[in-house]
């Protein structure tokens, strides 16, 4: 698919960006604005470009659970941005409002990027295929067949996901270290009730974006990628403690494929 193509879909996933508001999960402490600091906002809204931000040009809405922790998971709201045709980077929110809060970063890259890559650097990556077959990733607001271009494009990638606020459980600052997180791969991982609840804030159907995206054929994943799957998991440990967060070893299912349901 061309590039041009490429720019036009993902355009208008984030100018359609319709459905329902998801609210932050947090309010992170602190006073006010003043006026003088709101004089000042304003001033460098109207004056200043703010070229990587104008870049960010589609919106996808999708799930995330912690290496390691498969039943500790989230929805995770991404603006993103096209680099070129093998290279996709996005922002990560805990909703889609104003004061979301800026929950970690994806890195998204083809498959014939990923393929060229160090092991030891693939077992950071987790690919797309179910995420895309299973109807849990969206864009909402777009066309229907403008969103199904865009899931034929992103089921050959693989990301990288760091979250470094983990408004899951810290309501105030962004506590701890960075942790590394992953992507289903299989049914009944994902909490159904989770997905319930996004789909119907969203009004968005996954079960319907599922059968239509049948006739999207699902590539072979690189055995690099996944790499929790086979046992390997990979972590930040938090010298602090974890701030919450279990160690990794102690989600057994963290290397069985299965979670809530499963």
């Amino acid at each position: 698919m061309r590039r041009s193509i490429i720019c036009g879909v993902i355009s208008l996933a984030l100018a359609g960006c319709g459905g329902g508001n998801t609210e932050s999960n947090v309010q992170a402490p602190g006073a006010e604005e003043t006026a003088k600091t709101k004089v000042l906002e304003t001033g460098a809204a109207v004056l200043q470009d703010r070229p990587p931000i104008e870049a960010i040009n589609a919106y996808l809405d999708g799930f995330h659970f912690y290496n390691g922790q498969m039943k500790v998971q989230m929805e995770a709201h991404h603006y993103c941005s096209i680099l070129n045709e093998d290279v996709i980077q996005c922002t990560i929110y805990d909703g889609n409002v104003k004061d979301a809060k800026l929950m970690g970063v994806e890195y998204i890259i083809s498959a014939k990027l990923f393929a060229a890559l160090p092991d030891q650097e693939k077992a950071l990556w987790h690919s797309h295929v179910h995420e895309v077959k299973s109807g849990q990733l969206v864009a909402p607001g777009i066309p229907e067949v403008a969103e199904h271009a865009l899931m034929e494009k992103l089921i050959h990638t693989y990301g990288k996901t760091w979250h470094t606020w983990h408004t899951d459980l810290d309501k105030d600052l962004p506590r701890g270290m960075p942790q590394l997180m992953m992507g289903f791969t299989a049914d009944g991982q994902a909490d159904p009730q989770m997905v319930a609840a996004r789909d119907d804030r969203l009004r968005v159907s996954s079960q319907e974006k599922r059968e239509r995206r049948a006739d999207i054929v699902a590539p072979s994943v690189d055995g690099g990628a996944d790499a929790w799957q086979k046992g390997r998991v990979i972590q930040i440990e938090d010298p602090a403690g974890g701030h919450g967060h279990a160690p990794p070893d102690a989600d057994k299912n963290a290397t069985s494929g299965t979670g809530p349901g499963g």
